[in-house]
């Protein structure tokens, strides 16, 4: 359990989050995730990460259970960081990242997602960001970047997901195969980009970060603070009591 890398070949590095049962994050989950993956791009003999999940979800977000365990702000300050620091990491990450998609990905899983180079997912993937269920909000700058603006809009106030076959139509998702091929086709595509020159594969990844029209850094932080203050107001914990039971307005 935990945060794993292994080197299935030459180049590639497979970083895999494993938190049973549904892979929601504990705050060291996200830090342990970032240290992973910015290790794995320094790494002069890797020219390609591969950011995988072990189990039946590829993410289901922040662990809400220690949130409520925390009488004061800790566990959320620590969550908001770690999710910064991880989703930094995937974009940061000095070669490309191909994340490996199945079952759910919620929450802060469409914040790693959403800053990774590449995505293959499995045909029972769905992307979706149930903040507003849970008394939260950010990751609308991620979700953005795997949707249009106007469905993004709509997924966010309805806590609605998208499947894998919807983003691939809008062109976010490179692949969409059955669950028992994914492992192979997202070490396929990152064995394709392993192939290019070590130092330019770096560069191209320096160069593509460099022209992108959104600061993610700055805008998710933006939205982290919209997080807080429904914290203090008492709004997220009102929200966040009704989690895992019946929804009633």
């Amino acid at each position: 359990m935990g945060v794993s890398t292994t080197s299935p070949e030459k180049g590639v590095c497979v970083v895999t989050a494993d938190f049973p049962p549904v892979n929601a994050l504990p705050v060291q989950g996200w830090y342990d995730l970032a240290d992973a993956l910015r290790g794995a791009g320094r790494d002069p003999d890797i020219r390609c990460v591969v950011l995988a999940a072990a189990g039946r979800g590829f993410n289901a977000g922040v662990d809400i259970k220690e949130m409520q365990r925390d009488a004061g702000h800790d566990a959320l300050i620590g969550a908001n960081r770690g999710c910064y620091e991880a989703f930094a990491a995937v974009y940061e990450c000095e070669v490309p990242v191909v994340a490996a998609v199945q079952g759910h990905c919620l929450g802060g899983g469409i914040g790693l997602v959403g800053n990774a180079d590449a995505i293959v997912a499995s045909d029972d993937a769905s992307f979706g960001l149930p903040e507003l269920d849970r008394g939260a909000l950010g990751a609308a700058t991620h979700l953005a970047r795997l949707v249009p603006q106007h469905l993004m809009r709509t997924l966010y106030y309805t806590s609605r997901t998208a499947t894998a076959a919807e983003l691939h139509a809008h062109g976010s998702v490179w692949k969409v195969v059955p669950r028992d091929e994914l492992a192979g086709a997202a070490l396929e595509l990152a064995r394709e980009i392993a192939r290019k020159d070590g130092t330019l594969i770096r560069l191209a990844k320096a160069a593509i970060n460099g022209i992108d029209p959104v600061d993610v850094r700055r805008s998710y932080r933006f939205e982290q603070g919209f997080t807080f203050e429904a914290n203090l107001s008492g709004i997220a914990d009102r929200v966040r009591d009704t989690f895992g039971k019946e929804h009633r307005p």
